[in-house]
């Protein structure tokens, strides 16, 4: 008896677990999403499900790796495409949304609301504070990483921010300790780069002895 109850115990499980896995909705829009991490990618998706569960407000991600923008073209030129693309993306998303897109090559980073949220979400706040500092380097071999970090510190941030607004915690999200989550996402982003690095050069180093 007490097997069989362990077993219909373990089959509620999967059934409800299949159920979840199939009603849950990626936030990472269509993109260059090879660009984030995957533990990074699959984290937003849980975040992003409580909060729409909770408030039913959806936050999405757009990366790209380019927007193929031609580097000789004019400033205003290059800022009206950029504008007709995310104005395209947007007219698909349901409302209420907050979407945060992001150009690597084009160095560019926006914030997006739809018209509910736009006195609940600082714009400047989430970039500034959140995004950017953790974009802001030269050294492109951690480039990827940092882009993983920043959209994670950032997503955390407005879903804790609408989380607040709506009085309400969320269990999936990251600990809001202000800006300095982002230096300790930071430093495990970088840890996970470091040790690929070693870990390539001593398969080459194995294979040329």
């Amino acid at each position: 008896m007490k097997a069989l109850k362990l077993l219909k115990v373990a089959v509620i499980s999967l059934l409800l677990f299949f159920i979840t896995t199939a009603s849950a909705t990626t936030f990472m829009l269509k993109g260059d999403n090879y660009i984030i991490d995957e533990r990074v990618q699959l984290k937003i998706t849980e975040i992003g499900n409580e909060l729409k569960t909770k408030t039913n407000v959806s936050v999405y991600v757009y990366i790209k790796n380019s927007y193929g923008l031609q580097k000789e073209m004019p400033m205003k030129e290059k800022f009206q495409l950029i504008k007709k693309k995310e104005l395209a993306l947007q007219e698909g998303l349901q409302k209420p949304y907050v979407l945060l897109t992001m150009s690597m090559e084009d160095i560019h980073v926006n914030l997006l609301t739809s018209q509910k949220l736009q006195s609940i979400i600082d714009k400047d706040d989430v970039l500034n504070g959140y995004v950017i500092p953790l974009l802001a380097s030269k050294d492109k071999n951690e480039l990827y990483a940092k882009a993983s970090a920043a959209v994670l510190n950032g997503y955390g941030h407005i879903a804790h921010v609408i989380a607040k607004h709506n009085k309400i915690k969320l269990e999936s999200n990251i600990p809001n300790q202000g800006k300095v989550t982002g230096t300790i996402w930071k430093v495990f982003m970088y840890t996970l780069v470091v040790g690929g690095i070693l870990l390539y050069t001593y398969a080459v180093m194995r294979r040329r002895k």
